[in-house]
């Protein structure tokens, strides 16, 4: 399963919901600006229970959008390490998503979401029954318009990536089988075609 690197801006943002990354395919690191001396008991708490998945990187110095700098250089090098790894900076700030385009023309996995609970794999559910990964997989499609996957092998990919490559093969047969039995999707050969709802 693909690891998933959590760069939370504290300063920023101060995640209630922390228990949604208590999972072995979760790396956190919380960055603290150098003039806030409390973390919540609900973070710090379900910061240890993930023991070495989860950092504190506290920055020394004041400065402009100092915070900022620190979780690039880090993003960085977590990308030179990982280059497989996803990449997920939780912030309110939109000056990262430069950052995050960037990222992309070079094949890095990365998001920036104002909550950890808006995170596009903790929103995908991985844990959801098929049926409601089945609305997020409709959901995306409708989004598409007129540029829907035309082929089984496409669609079957496309729905791969919607979850960051993380449903086994199993999961993934399940899925695309309630798509087709609940007639969402139809099958001819190797083509597909779509009765997506209203």
């Amino acid at each position: 399963m693909r690891t998933n690197y959590v760069l939370i801006d504290y300063e920023n943002v101060q995640p209630a919901a922390m228990s949604v990354l208590d999972a072995e395919h979760f790396r956190v690191q919380v960055f603290v600006g150098p003039g806030q001396s409390k973390v919540s008991f609900e973070i710090a708490s379900a910061l240890q229970r993930m023991g070495p998945r989860a950092e504190y990187i506290r920055v020394s110095a004041p400065g402009k959008n100092a915070l900022d700098f620190h979780i690039a250089f880090h993003l960085g090098q977590l990308a030179l390490r990982e280059p497989d790894a996803y990449f997920h900076i939780i912030s309110r700030d939109s000056g990262f998503d430069p950052l995050i385009s960037h990222l992309k023309t070079l094949k890095v996995f990365a998001c920036r979401s104002t909550d950890v609970t808006e995170m596009p794999i903790v929103k995908a559910g991985l844990s959801q029954p098929v049926a409601e990964r089945a609305a997020v997989v409709v959901k995306n499609l409708k989004q598409r318009g007129a540029a829907l996957p035309r082929s089984v092998a496409t669609l079957t990919n496309s729905i791969g990536a919607l979850f960051q490559k993380q449903l086994s093969d199993d999961e993934l047969s399940r899925l695309f089988g309630h798509l087709q039995s609940t007639g969402i999707v139809s099958v001819q050969g190797t083509k597909v075609s779509y009765s997506l709802p209203g």
